[in-house]
């Protein structure tokens, strides 16, 4: 079971250390994103395995939290433990946390 985090949880998270992974399509990400947040598109995702971050705590994101949680699951069985941010980016920047 993929761990569910609010927008809040996960700017915490980051501020402690965390890296967050934005999979989302490089024109969604580049149209507005979570301030420090790495783009690996889901379509790319299995063929960029090795582009994942190595981090203690990964916590992956997109538009609205579907793309993310199904994200979430595949690196899950791939042995990388990851935490899905509920309500992805639409949340994050409805809740005023920090957009580039």
């Amino acid at each position: 079971m993929v761990e569910q985090i609010t927008p809040q949880q996960a700017l915490e998270r980051q501020q402690a250390g965390a890296v967050i992974l934005d999979v989302r399509e490089t024109d969604e990400f580049a149209a507005g994103h979570a301030t420090g947040a790495v783009n690996i598109p889901l379509s790319e995702l299995q063929s960029r395995l090795g582009d994942v971050p190595d981090a203690d705590d990964l916590l992956v994101i997109c538009q609205a939290g579907g793309r993310s949680q199904q994200a979430a699951l595949w690196l899950d069985q791939q042995g990388v433990t990851a935490a899905n941010v509920s309500g992805g980016t639409f949340a994050w920047a409805s809740e005023g946390l920090p957009v580039d």
